[in-house]
């Protein structure tokens, strides 16, 4: 299916089809629509199923636009709401989660910056210093992304946009020191999944550091008329890749010398009504 323009209509149908899919722990076979030709397209699909979902958001997540697209999408980085509803703390017991059969699940090592007050309503531009003082604390994390579209990160950054940013939910751990954030290199993680080491770096992978995910998404929300508020966290990015994961299947990231987070994926079943 080649990119097209969207009418309103139309991108409330695939808003529609990701919300009741997700809500029925059913795949899609193919994207429901045309696919949105640019992050602005993709992102009024999001404020769509994001007006339909029975959850309030509790924090964003940010990923990354593949290099060879961010020209083209004038951005390297996209987001997605974290709700309620998916957001658990590591304990010593495996962390349950639950994937749609068919669908598409991966875990994926993060630091997880949370805001300490609210952001102003009307500040799109930040400095590096101005957003390090809006975070209160640092964890360990791990993402849970997750989506009822198999195929949904070989489709481009719009797609993975137009569903929630492909996130499932955000395991949150230990607190960190601010310092591991300003010197993300320090951080050094491993990824496992069924016991097999699938990924391993440090947090200066991601372009500029957690911090950069921070400054650009307070820009974006902002602009968005959806200022970061108190409480609210933020996943700053997949730190050793995004690894798949299936109904089943149990994984493990090790954080070095600041601790680890165990979850175990189950098939996911309907939502109560």
């Amino acid at each position: 299916m080649t990119l097209s323009a969207n009418g309103p209509g139309a991108l409330q149908d695939i808003a529609l089809a990701f919300v009741a899919a997700r809500r029925l722990a059913r795949a899609l076979p193919a994207y429901p629509g045309i696919m949105p030709r640019d992050m602005a397209t993709a992102y009024a699909v999001q404020e769509e199923a994001i007006a339909r979902w029975p959850d309030a958001i509790a924090g964003w997540k940010v990923g990354l636009v593949p290099p060879p697209l961010q020209a083209a999408m004038g951005t390297i980085r996209l987001i997605g709401p974290i709700f309620r509803g998916g957001v658990f703390p590591s304990a010593a017991a495996p962390v349950h989660l639950a994937a749609i059969e068919g669908g598409f699940a991966a875990i994926e090592a993060e630091l997880v910056a949370v805001c300490a007050d609210n952001a102003p309503d009307d500040k799109t531009d930040w400095t590096l210093d101005e957003a390090a003082r809006l975070v209160g604390a640092w964890h360990i994390g791990v993402e849970f992304a997750a989506s009822p579209l198999a195929t949904i990160n070989d489709l481009g950054p719009t797609v993975v946009a137009s569903d929630f940013g492909n996130n499932g939910g955000l395991v949150f751990g230990a607190g960190v020191s601010a310092a591991i954030a300003a010197d993300p290199s320090s951080l050094f993680c491993r990824s496992f999944v069924e016991g097999e080491e699938v990924g391993a770096a440090t947090a200066s992978v991601l372009p500029g550091g957690p911090l950069e995910a921070v400054r650009f998404i307070l820009g974006l929300l902002a602009r968005r008329g959806r200022p970061l508020r108190a409480g609210q966290m933020i996943s700053t990015g997949a730190i050793t890749g995004v690894h798949r994961i299936f109904p089943g299947q149990s994984a493990r990231v090790e954080f070095a010398g600041q601790g680890s987070i165990d979850v175990l994926v189950a098939r996911a079943e309907p939502l109560a009504p």
